[in-house]
């Protein structure tokens, strides 16, 4: 288990097999191994007496650490890099595993794409997936780890900001199949422009090809569409275009649920949806793909239907006594926010349209004209009012110049605290949208005691 680069047992002969690796001493429990991992607030180093009180019965530390802890009394394992450890322990495991791996990643939806499919293979697999969105090069090796001979398929997110995490994590990962679920304008303040978000994320198309795994091509994005891939190497799906797996949208409901057609082999279903608006149309017919692919029913995809739900901030529609407030707080990027101004539009519970909205932020040298170019899809789809914070929103506010909107920004959080506080939201459809560190769901909970 421990034929990792520059790894050293003290104490081997009293080594036991462990059954649980955790870098956090707060989940330790029985026979857990505890990887003492430095990061930005926390050094897992002076956690190891914790650890091991909980119950862990072997510690990785760092080599430079070791005089720290003479006195201990379980096994140590001392490596150059606990983070790079980590990471080589999960390679190991990843080959041990019978499990099929899945691995996802996109500029957005990933999640979404992840805990959909996750619940749709559920219908008839064991299945692991990872926890929230813990899709780094940290979350992608525990998801791995916290994966077992029983388990089936594992459904991966793998995530970047940065140049080099995703050929990192699709490298320990080992793919069976990949998919992306677009290429957008995030992060741009490190990956530049679109072309270096593809450069990242189309790594673990590679990854997935030299593995002779196969690809699920999202054909609507004309980056992903033009990746060169064998034809029996690859399944293409859309929305827009009769492709592999096609998923028409027939109509949306007046509450904003697409209605769609889902083709696949010349044989078709009829779905209405239980999540809103067309980009959750797009994240099911990517889970679909997959999913039928690896074998499951025509009734497994409709019973998995029911149970599926959006993660925690994205696009959670809210029926409240007398308006719908849409939560999409997670986080924004110029894509993601455009498709949620869309959803806004396309419900029809009220006829009013209230927007808040955030900064979106790691952007770059862009960044004002991204969040000017809002301002076209507000105006296309006739947004009654809508409500700005922070210095990139700003720009925004003063580009838009309809007469029939009401508009106004803030510039600083107890403002528009108190602004909320004195409108009028009843018989609205509201939507709440920013970038995660604006901490737009603040503003949420003001506009539900607001209005209920």
């Amino acid at each position: 288990m421990f034929n990792v680069p520059s790894a050293v047992i003290y104490s081997p002969d009293e080594f036991e097999a462990v059954n649980r690796v955790t870098i956090d001493s707060r989940d330790v429990k029985k026979n857990s191994l505890f990887i003492a991992i430095k990061g930005e607030r926390f050094d897992g180093h002076n956690f190891v007496l914790e650890a091991i009180k909980n119950g862990a019965i072997a510690v990785v530390i760092s080599e430079k650490k070791l005089a720290d802890f003479d006195e201990v009394n379980v096994p140590i394992v001392t490596v150059k890099d606990t983070t790079r450890a980590l990471g080589d322990l999960a390679k190991i495991w990843r080959k041990k595993l019978n499990a099929k791996v899945v691995a996802i990643t996109g500029s957005s939806g990933k999640t979404t794409v992840k805990d959909m499919l996750a619940d749709l293979l559920s219908e008839k697999f064991s299945v692991s997936k990872t926890n929230n969105n813990n899709n780094n090069h940290i979350g992608v090796p525990l998801t791995i780890l916290n994966t077992n001979e029983k388990h089936q398929i594992l459904v991966a997110e793998l995530g970047t900001n940065h140049f080099g995490e995703i050929p990192y994590t699709s490298g320990i990962i080992s793919p069976d199949y990949a998919l992306i679920t677009n290429i957008g304008s995030s992060h741009l303040r490190f990956l530049k422009n679109k072309k270096g978000v593809w450069k990242e994320k189309s790594s673990l198309l590679d990854e997935t090809i030299k593995n002779k795994g196969k690809l699920f091509i999202n054909y609507d994005d004309p980056l992903i569409r033009n990746y060169k891939v064998k034809k029996d190497s690859a399944i293409k799906y859309s929305i827009k275009s009769q492709t592999n797996v096609y998923g028409k949208i027939k109509k949306y409901t007046d509450d904003g649920r697409p209605v769609i057609e889902l083709i696949r082999n010349g044989k078709k279903i009829l779905m209405e949806l239980p999540l809103y608006g067309e980009q959750s149309a797009k994240s099911f017919v990517a889970a679909a793909a997959v999913a039928l692919e690896l074998g499951i029913s025509k009734t497994n995809l409709l019973n998995g239907l029911k149970k599926l739900k959006m993660p925690a901030g994205r696009m959670n529609v809210i029926k409240l006594k007398n308006s719908v407030l849409i939560d999409d707080t997670y986080n924004a990027n110029p894509e993601s926010t455009k498709v949620a101004i869309e959803l806004l539009g396309k419900i029809k519970t009220y006829k009013r349209k209230i927007l808040f909205l955030g900064d979106m932020l790691e952007l770059g040298k862009p960044e004002i004209i991204l969040h000017e170019k809002l301002a076209r899809t507000i105006n296309k789809v006739r947004i009654d009012e809508v409500y700005t914070i922070g210095t990139r929103m700003k720009h925004l506010s003063q580009k838009l110049n309809r007469k029939d909107i009401i508009l106004k920004h803030f510039n600083n959080r107890k403002s528009l605290i108190i602004g909320i506080r004195n409108m009028d939201l009843q018989q609205s459809v509201i939507m709440v949208k920013g970038s995660r560190s604006m901490h737009m769901e603040d503003f949420l909970k003001e506009i539900k005691q607001k209005v209920n």
